[in-house]
């Protein structure tokens, strides 16, 4: 059987038909990086303004140091966050939203205000689902 080509492979149909298949690798990465928790937290924490790496790690409950900065450093890659250095004693950074980012926020904002909304009624199917899911199946 020939090799079927990355063209052969694209969708058909649904959202994904409208992306070259020779995209899709990218829009896939873009998607994990942009839609892990620790990416959507920053995003949605620095709406406000510039905040400090400290001021990052108070209002983001759970994340490590090591999380933080690769997160950081990774927003800041994909052009969705700036970090900016001041030539102060001590030395001052900021990070804030990029024009990508600001458009982002919205987006993330109201995923995170639809999981409020609805956090009872998940936490209520999934503890259904994990009852039925130890019960024996026949």
């Amino acid at each position: 059987m020939p090799d079927r080509t990355d063209k052969e492979m694209a969708a058909a149909a649904g959202p994904c038909a409208s992306i070259p298949a020779e995209h899709m690798p990218f829009v896939r990465q873009v998607l994990d990086r942009v839609g892990d928790k620790w990416s959507m937290l920053i995003i949605a924490v620095l709406e406000n303004g510039p905040l400090r790496y400290t001021d990052l790690q108070r209002r983001i409950p759970g994340i490590s140091q090591r999380m933080l900065t690769h997160t950081l450093r990774q927003l800041v890659e994909d052009g969705l966050v700036t970090r900016t250095a001041y030539a102060e004693v001590p030395p001052r950074v900021e990070y804030a939203l990029a024009p990508l980012g600001r458009g982002l926020r919205e987006i993330v904002m109201r995923l995170i205000g639809w999981v409020t909304d609805h956090h009872a009624e998940i936490r209520s199917h999934r503890s259904r689902v994990g009852t039925v899911a130890s019960a024996p199946r026949p």
